[in-house]
């Protein structure tokens, strides 16, 4: 019987910074771009479809020299409601925690409405998050219902 050879890829292991796992895999080009890494000046690896017992594919992105802010991991709870977020000081773990999404949301989603006042105005938006599974949140002021189909970020 012929043995089976796996390839495997080696990427460095980051001194300090974020990894970012169990992304969706139709989530992490979203997550790159509401996290803004596309620009970020340091190390970013990511990968997508790689196998996962827990989800069967899932994402990945490395983030090195750089830890979230508690505002960004509410943005990736969106996209992301059962990513894991690991930081890495020195080479070792430091903390690992999934993100938790919020029960409120306020200024880091735009309502999709257009004749919303926060839309017409200078009012910040506010959401109620009615579905963490399904990420569905309720403007505060319209009471039009945004999915994350329809969610835009600023």
């Amino acid at each position: 019987m012929e043995k089976k050879k796996v390839k495997e890829l080696k990427v460095s292991a980051i001194e300090n910074g974020t990894v970012i796992d169990h992304i969706p895999p139709s989530a992490v080009f979203k997550v790159i771009r509401i996290l803004k890494l596309e620009a970020f000046e340091d190390m970013v690896l990511f990968a997508t479809n790689l196998e996962s017992k827990k989800y069967g594919k899932k994402g990945i992105i490395k983030v090195s020299g750089r830890f979230f802010e508690p505002q960004e991991l509410n943005k990736i709870s969106l996209v992301a409601p059962h990513a894991s977020i690991i930081e890495i000081r020195d080479f070792q773990v430091a903390s690992k925690k999934i993100v938790e999404t919020p029960n409120q949301v306020n200024g880091i989603v735009k309502c999709f409405n257009p004749n919303c006042i926060t839309n017409k105005e200078q009012v910040r938006a506010k959401f109620t998050v009615v579905d963490k599974e399904d990420t569905r949140l309720k403007c505060h002021y319209c009471e039009k219902i945004t999915t994350r189909e329809t969610m835009e970020f600023f």
